[in-house]
């Protein structure tokens, strides 16, 4: 029988599977953000609900990132909140830009922040 490790690195040597791994990475650090922040808080996701007006199994599609619909910024909001923390959005350019005199330039990595919250 293969591991949780071994599977994963077989699954990943499809390009289709790594392509979608891939699509979904940012949305997954997402979701552990949110998972890390309730489990360092010591809260559990029936307090969450609680706090902010909602059932524990809305909690849990939250953060499973499985539910039909993306949740509103103002839901995330109210997540971070009931946790002590404040919802930060970042814009970061993925396209080269062009200085004036045509040159292409790469990103710098450096992300513009939105604040929410």
């Amino acid at each position: 029988m293969l591991t949780h490790k071994e599977l994963k690195a077989r699954a990943l040597e499809r390009a289709d599977v790594n392509a979608e791994y891939d699509r979904l990475d940012e949305e997954f650090q997402f979701i552990d953000e949110f998972l890390k922040a309730r489990t360092a808080a010591g809260v559990t996701q029936a307090e969450i609900a609680e706090r902010i007006g909602t059932t524990q199994s809305a909690v849990a599609r939250l953060e499973s990132g499985r539910g039909k619909h993306s949740p509103s910024i103002a839901t995330l909001e109210k997540y971070a909140h009931a946790l002590g923390c404040r919802l930060e959005l970042r814009l970061v350019n993925e396209m080269p830009s062009r200085k004036e005199d045509g040159r292409t330039t790469r990103p710098t990595g450096r992300a513009k922040k939105l604040g929410a919250g």
